[in-house]
């Protein structure tokens, strides 16, 4: 398996954990003060357990009473029981917090998804990022939660590291010496197993997103069909027991390195423990320590390993974490190129027509070794219905795209009445407007909350109205439920599916009801009959009247209501007119146009 280069973080550990000491103080303040009460009453435990044993057996070598011994007993017995109560009370409630630190987290990646430009969400390194700041975020046990366990544990263990030290220092330095140089190969040998492992970790990674790739697409309805009619059942499994045999591999070398950690840090135990005990028994024979002395050296030496390699353990740990906590950072952090809160504000006005511009733009998408539009100048005039025509690939969708501000040219500018559209915050830019696109997205929901896409004061009559305007209403009142019939099926046992051409009229009825001053329709009759695509075309006029609209459709015969065509092709508009006028001139549209109509002539 290749080995994987290690990515240089942004920000540094100790950077990470202030940032979230102040996610933490903004919303939920007690996780800092329980991490503290969680340590007393931890060191607490630790320190009466240490040396509960070796004050019963000192003073019964002075052969104290047994009232005295019962009374130490009572008192030991009532402050571990204090202090294991007040523990677990912590343990348990201190999750609320966490998990609600984590939340607040969650919800700004969210926010910064939602709100991104959307020329972001095509960018290779912000999906790798929004995929590992989804991840950890996604539990209890991912880095935004996990930390406070970790810092908590690093605390304590730093505390527990000086106390004992001052302890164990009374008897010999080379007893503190031995621990620490025995404790700090042990976790070298480990950390070098898990730095192998966080070596690898993108190629399991890789691995993991082919296997839920296939896996998912296995399990997605859509591709049953083709699975069975193109008998890619014995093909799908062969792939996916090949990158199961890959992983299997992998995780049985990662064993063998652990094995062989774990042996060593075994007999570096035994090297300790044993010297240690040797030595011990030696000041006892000379008369320096007692036994119950002994007992209590003997134990804080396997207690000061455990300090020191859990220091080490959670800095390690810490740091990983720190560098998911980067990446969510930097996510969060990613450059917007569109402005937002610090643009200009434009508010789309009822009853008012807009005109957009398009001057000497060029547009290039990342990576691509051409432009997809070259040179494009277009003014759309205010209330005007500009039909843009094109085979596959011309650049018609692209087009629609820079016009409603999904991405910024490459070269020249986009305008609406007269202002460059970068100006402006681009969430007002887009309330002016409605669009159908050919890869529209559903909602599981009622009818009535796809097409007014809210479920809160939805004005009814509004949506029933943009139902009846896109040829929906007999259908949807011949259901059940009506409006409120359910969509769905992922979600609600109830809901019904409606068809490809039913689909694209709810879409539409969706563009309605936004009732914008700029409608965009994107193939809108694809999937429709050639019946109730006709009467969506002679209705076409009344469903944009008062708008300034964009219209997009491979059928040319659709063109005729329009009040002007563009012909894109490869990128450049090579011819404009009306209908009529183009297939006067007998050019390339009026070629395409004749090309299409034999088809049903014939």
């Amino acid at each position: 398996m290749e080995v994987s280069e290690n990515k240089k973080v942004k920000y540094g550990m100790w950077s990470n954990v202030c940032y979230m000491i102040q996610q933490a103080w903004k919303s939920h303040k007690s996780v800092l003060f329980l991490i503290f009460a969680w340590i007393g009453f931890d060191m607490t435990i630790n320190l009466l357990q240490l040396f509960i044993v070796p004050i019963l057996l000192n003073k019964m070598e002075t052969h104290v009473s047994l009232e005295e011994l019962i009374k130490i007993i009572l008192l030991f017995t009532a402050g571990l029981t204090f202090a294991g109560a007040g523990r677990a009370y912590i343990q348990r409630n201190q999750l609320f917090g966490r998990i609600g630190v984590r939340i607040e987290i969650l919800m700004k990646i969210h926010d910064k998804i939602n709100n991104t430009s959307y020329s972001n969400l095509e960018e290779q390194k912000f999906m790798k990022l929004r995929e590992k700041a989804r991840r950890s975020t996604s539990g209890n046990n991912e880095a935004t939660e996990a930390i406070w366990h970790t810092l908590t544990n690093l605390l304590k263990n730093s505390l527990g590291f000086f106390l004992y030290f001052y302890l164990l220092s009374k008897v010999h330095f080379f007893i503190i010496l031995l621990t620490i140089l025995t404790a700090s190969i042990g976790y070298f040998l480990t950390a070098q197993a898990n730095t192998w492992r966080y070596r690898h970790e993108k190629d399991v990674d890789d691995l993991y997103h082919k296997l839920n790739y296939i896996s998912s697409r296995i399990r997605d309805r859509t591709f049953a069909k083709d699975i069975r009619i193109f008998q890619m059942k014995n093909w799908l499994s062969d792939l996916y027991q090949s990158f199961l045999k890959k992983l299997q591999l992998f995780y049985i070398r990662r064993e063998c390195i652990y094995f062989g950690s774990d042996l060593a840090e075994t007999i570096l135990h035994f090297i300790r423990s044993f010297t240690a005990f040797v030595y011990l028994t030696h000041l006892v024979l000379q008369g320096e320590i007692h036994a119950s002395e002994f007992l209590l050296y003997f134990s804080a030496v396997n207690g000061f390993t455990t300090w020191i390699t859990g220091i080490f353990s959670e800095f390690a740990i810490l740091n990983k974490q720190s560098f998911d906590i980067s990446l969510i950072r930097e996510f969060l952090e990613y450059q917007e190129p569109f402005h937002f809160q610090d643009g200009k504000t434009i508010t789309p006005v009822k009853g008012e027509t807009y005109e957009i511009e398009l001057q000497n733009v060029s547009f290039r998408y990342l990576e691509a070794k051409q432009n997809t539009l070259k040179h494009i100048n277009l003014k759309l005039k205010k209330g005007e219905k500009l039909a843009l025509v094109g085979l596959n690939g011309a650049g018609k969708t692209t087009l629609i795209k820079l016009i409603c501000g999904f991405y910024d040219p490459t070269e020249g500018c986009v305008k609406i009445n007269g202002q460059d559209i970068r100006q402006y915050n681009r969430s007002d830019y887009y309330r002016h407007f409605s669009a159908v696109f050919q890869d529209f997205s559903l909602f599981a929901g009622s009818i009535a909350v796809n097409v007014a896409q809210t479920d809160e004061k939805i004005d009814m009559e509004k949506v029933k109205t943009a139902i009846e305007k896109a040829g929906l209403k007999e259908k949807i009142e011949r259901l059940p439920l009506n409006y409120n019939t359910h969509l769905g099926k992922e979600v609600f046992d109830d809901a019904v599916e409606l068809s490809g051409g039913e689909m694209q009229r709810l879409m539409l009825a969706r563009a309605l009801y936004k009732e914008a001053p700029i409608i965009l329709l994107d193939e809108p009759t694809s999937a429709l009959d050639p019946l109730v695509e006709s009467d969506m075309y002679q209705r076409y006029y009344d469903l944009t009247k008062g708008c300034t609209s964009i219209y997009i459709s491979h059928r040319l015969a659709s063109t005729r209501f329009c009040d002007r065509v563009i012909l894109l092709d490869k990128g450049e508009i090579i011819e404009e007119g009306t209908h009529e006028s183009l297939m006067a001139a007998n050019g390339t549209y009026a070629h395409l146009y004749h090309l299409q109509s034999q088809y049903y002539q014939k």
